[in-house]
């Protein structure tokens, strides 16, 4: 009730000390305001539990400087729940250091728009395990400019499931590097209207086995 009631004026003064110190339980019981008034050296300070002691409404209202001050550790501990709750000005302001360091049930947790609000050098730091991760709901609803900046190795771990949820357009957009690293099984998941929409410059660069 103390900690509920404090002025913001009071706590945005408290050193990272005093924040570390406080309980999971006082993080919890910080209004949402409060939580939105945090200077970026006191979110850093926060420890995992901590972050994750935070409501879903207090992780929404975090200033975007304050998020990308935080640790990847902190980013890693946030549950999907609260990954949800973020804003797309507050995805897209994110490292690239932070993106890596997200859990595969973490990037799936992200709806549609949320996931296509992440910028392209974002998503070409996704690892292999990222990518293979994301749903087929997420693979079909990606924007172009997002998708063809994927590498060889993260095209090449894309499942046969997500591969067959591209959409014709995306699969018109690939690019001849990223064709030609195609394997057999994902050259096979490909819908008849995507192989119609191949470019033949996309073709040309196939290997003999894609092709037969």
């Amino acid at each position: 009730t103390q900690i509920s009631s404090l002025d913001t004026v009071d706590q945005v003064v408290l050193s990272t000390a005093q924040v570390r110190a406080m309980t999971t339980a006082q993080i919890a019981a910080l209004e949402t305001a409060d939580i939105a008034a945090l200077t970026s050296s006191q979110a850093a300070a926060l420890s995992t539990a901590q972050v994750r002691a935070l409501e879903t409404a207090d992780v929404a209202a975090l200033e975007t400087t304050d998020l990308a001050g935080m640790a990847t550790a902190q980013i890693a501990a946030f549950s999907t729940s609260q990954v949800d709750a973020l804003g797309t000005t507050q995805l897209a302001n994110l490292t690239t250091s932070q993106i890596v360091a997200m859990s595969t049930a973490q990037l799936t947790a992200l709806g549609t728009s949320d996931l296509n609000a992440l910028g392209t050098s974002q998503f070409v730091v996704l690892t292999t395990s990222q990518v293979a991760g994301l749903t087929t709901t997420q693979i079909s609803s990606l924007d172009t400019a997002d998708q063809t900046v994927l590498t060889s190795a993260q095209v090449r771990a894309m499942t046969t499931s997500q591969i067959a949820a591209l959409e014709t357009a995306d699969v018109a957009a690939l690019t001849s590097s990223q064709v030609a690293v195609l394997s057999t099984s994902q050259v096979r998941a490909l819908q008849t209207a995507d192989v119609a929409a191949l470019e033949t410059t996309d073709l040309a660069g196939m290997g003999t086995a894609q092709i037969a």
